[in-house]
């Protein structure tokens, strides 16, 4: 007689022969919070353009005013201690001045401008590093030839240590958002997963005033600098735990 053999199915074997796996632990839960802060300051340096724009027959002539006019100013910039560095030309035309007509051609179309002389332009941007002497900077352009100020602006020279000062308070704002948080959903902050940042500055809008040099020759222009804010946003993520 032959002998039996029992078989053992295969998945059956290898349930019984194959190590236990230890159940995965769950992954810890995140919060991403962003927190924000928002420190002023009065600026310390201005940045003015201004220039001059003359006329002249030829674009020679309005080319030779401009030249003069224009040295006149920025020597006189010079003269109330603005150094070369800070003297930047930013802006140079030359334009035909036209003079248009109603007249018509023998087919009825309107004839073409002529030129009636020419138009030269020429502005600096200056940087105004001693602010309490801008009126008397502004005032003594507007003596010597200055005839177009296309705007004053402001700014802080260094504000590293303005936007430090703004990151500490953002990032304690995230802080003390994300232990609320957690408080409230029974867990605990651990470790920090990652931080990003995101800054800027907005200066509110200032009125810009300024006096006629023939209605007052001898009293500077009065400008007001106001104060400028610097913000900071932070969104910073951390790893949550089991409530401790």
């Amino acid at each position: 007689m032959r002998p039996i053999t029992a078989l053992v199915p295969f998945a059956l074997a290898t349930a019984l022969t194959a190590p236990a796996f230890a159940q995965e632990a769950p992954r810890p839960g995140t919060i991403s919070i962003e927190g924000r802060a928002e420190v002023t300051a009065a600026p310390d340096t201005a940045f003015v353009t201004s220039g001059v724009t003359t006329q002249g027959e030829t674009a020679r002539e309005a080319l030779d005013a401009n030249t003069k006019a224009m040295a006149d100013l920025i020597a006189a910039l010079k003269a109330s201690n603005i150094e070369a560095k800070d003297i930047q030309t930013s802006g140079f035309s030359v334009n035909p001045n036209y003079v248009y007509s109603d007249e018509r051609d023998a087919n009825g179309y309107s004839k073409p401008p002529k030129i009636a002389g020419y138009q030269v332009s020429n502005a600096v941007t200056v940087r105004v590093r001693d602010l309490p002497s801008l009126g008397q900077v502004l005032d003594k352009a507007v003596t010597v030839g200055a005839n177009t100020i296309n705007g004053v602006s402001f700014s802080v020279a260094d504000p590293s240590k303005l936007y430090d000062e703004a990151r500490k308070a953002a990032f304690a704002d995230a802080k003390e958002k994300a232990d609320l948080y957690a408080g409230v959903a029974g867990v605990s902050l651990e470790r920090i997963l990652s931080i990003s940042e995101n800054q800027n500055f907005s200066q509110p809008p200032q009125p810009y005033m300024m006096k006629s040099a023939m209605a007052d020759a001898s009293g500077a222009v009065p400008v007001q600098a106001g104060e400028m804010s610097f913000s900071v946003n932070v969104s910073v993520q951390w790893e949550l735990a089991e409530g401790k």
